[in-house]
């Protein structure tokens, strides 16, 4: 796959634990990648800025932090959900890094522990919150709650687009059993979206898309992974 929007640059400054929070046994999406399905999603999409962005398997919101970072101008509000609650409170401190406020009390933070430990790894992670709090234009309206992905989520906002890496493997997986995992999430969002709205499906490559509700807009593979970008009939 050629990359038309996530740009070959060093993306440290969000390199999970430095200034954005980790919670041990996630994996952290490929930053690049991200970006990429983003802009994928937004050029099939009408709208184009004050976006509502949706993650329905969020963990410890890491991809749409990182989204939100790196898309200002576009991004309005980000909306995450999970089922396991600790992950979401790990989300709700990463979705607060994207407003001034967030960001100064992380630098405080990462001061106390230069202080107290004078590692260079923190030194680092101060240099990163500097440079992530001037990417910081507006505060960025968040939410995250409690929903079983598998299972009726109700918004009151319906987002524009939505992006989420289907968990697999053995770091992370459903939390439920059988097959047409992937269809059977489809078949949920299917009712959370507009005929409007994107949806931005990241997969290993065995994990298959059959859904007759959705319209396939494109599926690229790169590395382990592959992604879709589908829209509702």
């Amino acid at each position: 796959m050629e990359y038309r929007y996530g740009k070959n640059i060093n993306y440290e400054d969000f390199s999970s634990g430095r200034v954005l929070y980790h919670i041990s046994g996630m994996t952290n999406f490929p930053v690049r990648l991200a970006q990429e399905i983003y802009g994928r999603c937004i050029e099939y999409s009408r709208k184009k800025n004050n976006i509502c962005l949706y993650d329905c398997c969020c963990g410890g919101g890491y991809l749409v932090t990182v989204l939100g970072f790196l898309n200002q101008n576009t991004i309005s509000r980000i909306i995450g959900s999970d089922i396991d609650l600790e992950l979401l409170e790990v989300a709700k401190k990463n979705l607060s890094l994207l407003s001034e406020e967030g960001m100064d009390n992380r630098i405080k933070e990462i001061d106390n522990m230069i202080v107290n430990y004078n590692k260079e790894s923190h030194a680092m992670a101060k240099e990163s919150a500097i440079i992530l709090r001037s990417m910081i234009k507006t505060p960025i309206q968040y939410e995250v709650f409690q929903a079983d992905a598998l299972k009726e989520i109700k918004l009151e906002i319906k987002p524009d687009i939505i992006i989420t890496d289907v968990p697999y493997d053995q770091l992370v997986d459903w939390k439920g059993s059988g097959e047409g995992l992937v269809n059977r999430l489809l078949d949920v969002l299917y009712g959370a979206c507009t005929s409007d709205t994107i949806i931005g499906l990241s997969m290993n490559k065995k994990q298959k898309v059959k859904n007759d509700k959705f319209i396939k807009l494109e599926r690229q593979k790169i590395g382990k992974r592959k992604f879709e970008v589908l829209r509702k009939r």
